[in-house]
């Protein structure tokens, strides 16, 4: 269905179980999808640049989200995912995804640029053991309150310190008390020393 440009509504059949790579790109009119409760995988750049679709929700099942997957969405304000077993969230998922101002997610690896310029997202809640995160994945999230790592058994990996270049200055990073010093220490967090705190 890439660049169905008129496109403004579709319900898939419960037979469906993965949505294949931009299946939906550049669908500027949808508005609406609902995907069935079967779907385990959301492939690379699927729904990139649907600029009008304002709310998704993805079966409890999926366990990766593509490359590309939700890049562009600038009205994309609300998203209901996974609270476990989501394995990833691929480069540039999410990327420049304006309007998105809350997720709460299970996942172990976050990709490069996964939320970038996320201008609105005010709050992200792991809730799980995240284990890896990508360099600019969180960069110019300008309106970022707090990132909560306190379901975290372990300090993750963070591939760069421009992880989050731009984080304001009043935002919070935290993470479980008993990991306090570790976190703070840790490589490319240390730059971020300030803004760990313990919960």
């Amino acid at each position: 269905f890439a660049s169905c440009c008129n496109l403004a509504q579709i319900t898939l059949p419960s037979s469906v179980t993965s949505i294949g790579n931009y299946a939906f790109e550049d669908c500027y009119s949808l508005a609406q999808i609902t995907l069935p409760s079967g779907v385990t995988s959301i492939g690379n750049g699927t729904f990139q640049q649907c600029c009008n679709l304002s709310q998704i929700t993805l079966p409890s099942g999926v366990t990766s989200i593509g490359t590309y997957a939700f890049t562009y969405c600038y009205s994309l304000s609300q998203i209901t995912l996974p609270r476990s077993g989501v394995a990833s969230i691929g480069e540039r998922g999410f990327k420049n995804c304006y309007s998105l101002s809350q997720i709460t997610i299970g996942v172990t690896d976050i990709g490069i640029y996964a939320f970038q310029s996320c201008y609105s997202l005010a709050s992200i809640t792991l809730l799980s053991g995240v284990t890896s995160i990508g360099a600019y994945a969180f960069q110019n999230c300008y309106s970022m309150a707090f990132y909560d790592f306190t379901a975290c058994t372990a300090v993750p990996t963070l591939e760069n310190a421009n992880a989050f270049l731009g984080i304001p200055a009043d935002c919070e990073i935290r993470v479980p008390a008993a990991l306090l010093d570790e976190w703070k220490a840790a490589t490319n967090w240390a730059t971020y020393a300030n803004q760990i705190v313990g919960v």
